[in-house]
C-alpha cells in the first residue's frame, strides 16, 4: 500500500503542473486586474504602464508562469531607468509555498486571504455533507427495503422534483417562505444574509441560526441524488446470489442488510463522496452569493470579477491537490471495505 501511495503522489506531480499551466493561461487571458485597481476611477495610462511593469504583466506568459511557479526573487530589472536593477513583486514561488499577494487586497498574502475564508466554508459545507450522507443512507436503505411501497413512491416523486430544481430557485424560495412570509405572519423567522447579526455578535447560536437556510439549500439537491443512488446500488446487491445464500441460511435480516449488503453497496457511494469532498473546499458559489456567506465561493467569484489571479489560482490549486489526496484516500477505503482489492 505504501508503494502504491508513493507512486500515485509521484504521478500527480506532472498532472498538477499541467493543470496549473492551463488555469494560469486561462486566467491571464480572461481577466484584466488593472481595470479594477483604481476602484470606480479608471486607471490612468501612465499608472497602468507602471503597474504592468511592476506586476510583471508585460512579460511573456511563460515567464509570468515561471514567476508564479518558482518565484521571481532572482529576476532583477531596471524598471525606473536609473541604472540600478531592482526586484519588484518579489516572492518565492508556489513550489516553495508562497502563492504571492492578492492584487485586489494589496499587500495581503494569498494564504492569509484564503485562510480567513476557508473555516467559514468548512463550517457550512461539512455540515451539509454530513446531513446529506446520513440522511441519504437512511432514506436510501429504507426505500430499497420497501421497494414500490407507498413511502418509496412518495419519496421518489418528492426527490425527483427536488433534484430537478436549480439551486438558486431553492435558495430564493426558502428565503421567501421562511424569512419574508414568516416575518409577515408574525412567526419566528430565519435570517437570510451573513454569518451572524452584528448587533449580537459572532456567537455559536447566531452562526447555527444563519446556517439553516444555506445548509438546507445545499443539502436538498444532493440529498435527492445520493438517496436515489444508494437505493439503486443496494437493490442491485440485494439481488446477488450470496445474499440469497445468506437468507437461505437463516441469517437475521438486519445482519444481511447492514453487514453483507450495505458494505458491498457502499463501494460506488464512496467514489461519489470521494469526488465531492474536495469540491467542498471551493465552497458553494451560488448559495454563498445569495446568502452573503463570507466563504470561498464568494472569494472565488470576487477574484474572477476583479482579475485577482493569485487568489483564484490559490483556490483552484488547493482544490486540485485535494482531488489527488482524496482519490488516494478513496482507494484506501476501497481496500478496507473489500479485502479482495489489493494495490500491491
Amino acid at each position: 500500500m505504501t508503494k502504491y501511495i508513493v507512486r500515485r503522489l509521484l504521478q500527480a506531480i506532472p498532472l498538477l503542473l499541467l493543470i496549473s499551466l492551463i488555469l494560469f493561461v486561462l486566467m491571464q487571458n480572461a481577466t484584466d486586474p488593472l481595470a479594477t485597481m483604481g476602484g470606480r476611477t479608471p486607471t490612468k495610462p501612465e499608472d497602468r504602464a507602471r503597474l504592468t511593469r511592476q506586476l510583471g504583466l508585460d512579460k511573456p506568459i511563460y515567464i509570468q508562469y515561471l514567476y508564479w511557479l518558482v518565484g521571481n526573487d532572482w529576476a532583477k530589472t531596471d524598471l525606473d531607468g536609473d541604472g540600478v536593477a531592482e526586484t519588484y513583486g518579489t516572492r518565492h514561488g508556489v513550489i516553495r509555498g508562497d502563492f504571492g499577494t492578492s492584487i485586489v487586497q494589496t499587500g495581503r498574502p494569498v494564504t492569509k486571504v484564503i485562510g480567513e475564508r476557508l473555516p467559514n466554508t468548512l463550517i457550512l459545507m461539512l455540515t451539509s455533507e454530513v446531513i446529506i450522507v446520513l440522511g441519504a443512507l437512511l432514506v436510501g436503505v429504507y426505500s430499497a427495503l420497501r421497494q414500490y411501497s407507498f413511502f418509496d413512491n412518495l419519496l421518489t416523486g418528492i426527490l425527483f422534483v427536488g433534484y430537478s430544481m436549480p439551486i438558486f430557485f431553492i435558495a430564493l424560495s426558502t428565503m421567501y417562505i421562511f424569512s419574508v412570509n414568516f416575518k409577515r405572519w408574525g412567526l419566528p423567522y430565519l435570517p437570510t444574509v451573513g454569518m451572524f447579526d452584528p448587533k449580537i455578535g459572532e456567537t455559536p447560536g447566531q452562526i447555527i441560526l444563519h446556517m439553516i437556510l444555506p445548509v438546507f439549500s445545499i443539502s436538498f439537491i444532493s440529498f435527492a441524488a445520493y438517496s436515489r443512488y444508494i437505493r439503486s446500488t443496494l437493490l442491485e446487491v440485494l439481488g446477488q446470489d450470496y445474499i440469497r445464500t445468506a437468507r437461505s441460511k437463516g441469517l437475521p435480516k438486519r445482519e444481511i442488510t447492514f453487514i453483507h449488503a450495505l458494505k458491498n453497496a457502499s463501494l460506488p457511494i464512496v467514489t461519489v463522496v470521494g469526488l465531492d469532498l474536495p469540491l467542498l473546499l471551493g465552497g458553494a458559489v451560488v448559495t454563498e452569493r445569495i446568502f452573503a456567506w463570507p466563504g470561498m465561493g464568494r472569494l472565488f467569484i470576487d477574484g474572477i470579477d476583479r482579475g485577482d489571479t493569485p487568489v483564484v489560482m490559490g483556490i483552484l490549486m488547493m482544490i486540485a491537490v485535494s482531488v489527488v489526496v482524496f482519490q488516494i484516500l478513496t482507494d484506501i477505503v476501497y481496500a478496507w471495505l473489500d479485502p479482495r482489492i489489493r494495490f500491491d
